[in-house]
């Protein structure tokens, strides 16, 4: 990702990461377009797979603009359900957070 070039923003994670939270996670994370971005994960309790998917797809889209999308302070719930469907999201994570 491209260097700081200010304070990024941050957005923190709800408790509960469904599908009827999946629309509002992409509408606050469409309201942070074109700036750096950090995510604090530390209030997850459960995530669902289309939430997963939004993350996602948010990194990819601020790679692409050459903004950082950071996670942080990711929770153990949030941690295990990656790993358990699989998703590698070691590269987005706040260099502090890294194993």
């Amino acid at each position: 990702m491209s260097a700081k070039t200010g304070a990024a923003k941050k957005l923190s994670l709800e408790k509960v990461l469904d599908l009827n939270e999946a629309t509002a996670l992409q509408t606050k994370l469409m309201a942070l377009k074109g700036s750096d971005v950090t995510i604090d994960a530390s209030a997850v309790e459960r995530v669902g797979a289309l939430c997963v998917q939004v993350l996602m797809s948010a990194a990819k889209t601020w790679e692409e603009e050459k903004k950082n999308f950071t996670i942080e302070n990711v929770s153990d719930a949030m941690s295990k359900t990656m790993q358990l469907i699989g998703v590698n999201y070691d590269h987005l994570l706040a260099k502090e957070s890294r194993k």
